[in-house]
């Protein structure tokens, strides 16, 4: 939090900086931010990037600064930014859950796990505990009680959300995470049902251009069903929303470092609670962030030229198929 509040109070004019909502932990209170840079047009794509979700994940929240560092600091002297600027609109939420990580817990100071908080039932059973509970804020993945409005961290993205995505025509957003596993995962929805999205195409395509235009990348692209359902994902939430509107085009993607590689080439980190989500050494840090830097600068490009990418006609009757084939025939 010092990290970003001493880099937007250097911030050029060109960033709209806000607070979207101040939350407690402990005896302190936090500010969540939101910024945003470039042209408001809705007609012009827009592309968001999220971090610190969970409280443990440090390591996202840290990309998301860095990759916010790095746009901020080129404003002076990128003629290529400033010309992507004038027909995107770009936005940072780099740490949703402040109070989460004060507290170093996966929750928000509420005890609710903010990705099982939104007002999505899964059509199956997920699996107890993991795909959300109601039972108790001392039990991970807990909702929250029945029937409550959202954590206030969820409603400050909506809000961004709604202000800086979904009122554009086309719009993509990457939220940042770490979790198990030795490979980087890009998921989308949903994480409710195993059903495909409407959209499939389009990400079909994503996937195509991702392979082609960032080779050697590491990201295993699927969707979030494949691995478990859950109960609550505000992702899944944001893009029903979206459809529910006319000629508009969203895509929420969730980007899931691997930190079972970190644990592998330093075993210690297991012993600490810290050391499950993050590259807890310095020079290891250093080249996960910088690897991400260049999956986060890829995406804004990919947004800035949707127009070139996004399939139409047969070739979307086409990308359908394939990412059928894919992603969701002949598994379970």
């Amino acid at each position: 939090m010092a990290e970003l509040q001493h880099l937007l109070a250097s911030a050029p004019r060109q960033a709209d900086v806000s607070v979207m909502c101040r939350v407690a932990a402990d005896e302190c209170t936090f500010p969540v931010y939101a910024v945003a840079l470039g042209n408001r047009s809705p007609d012009v794509p827009a592309v968001g990037f999220f971090g610190g979700v969970h409280g443990l994940e440090r390591i996202g929240a840290d990309v998301v600064i860095a990759y916010l560092r790095s746009i901020l600091s080129r404003l002076s002297w990128d003629k290529l930014l400033a010309l992507q600027l004038e027909r995107m609109r770009m936005v940072f939420m780099p740490i949703v859950n402040p109070g989460g990580l004060w507290l170093g817990t996966r929750s928000n100071p509420q005890g609710v796990d903010l990705m099982r908080n939104a007002p999505v039932d899964s059509d199956e059973a997920p699996l107890k505990l993991l795909g959300g509970q109601r039972i108790s804020a001392r039990l991970p993945w807990y909702r929250g009680a029945a029937g409550a409005p959202m954590e206030a961290e969820n409603q400050a993205v909506c809000r961004v959300a709604e202000a800086e995505l979904l009122s554009h025509a086309f719009s993509l957003s990457v939220d940042c995470h770490s979790g198990f596993g030795v490979r980087d995962r890009i998921w989308f929805p949903y994480a409710h049902t195993a059903k495909p999205v409407a959209h499939l195409a389009e990400l079909h395509a994503f996937t195509g251009i991702l392979d082609r235009g960032h080779p050697h990348h590491r990201y295993v692209v699927e969707p979030q069903s494949r691995q478990y359902l859950a109960h609550g994902d505000l992702w899944d939430h944001l893009y029903k929303q979206a459809c529910a509107r006319p000629n508009r085009l969203f895509l929420p993607l969730t980007l899931e470092m691997g930190s079972w590689l970190w644990v592998q080439k330093n075993p210690r980190q297991i012993l600490s609670r810290d050391g499950l989500f993050n590259p807890l050494i310095p020079q290891r840090q250093e080249r996960v962030v910088r690897r991400h830097l260049n999956g986060l600068d890829f995406v804004a490009r990919a947004v800035w030229s949707h127009a070139e990418w996004l399939p139409s006609g047969d070739a979307r009757t086409a990308h359908r198929e394939q990412a059928l084939d894919l992603w969701y025939r002949g598994r379970r």
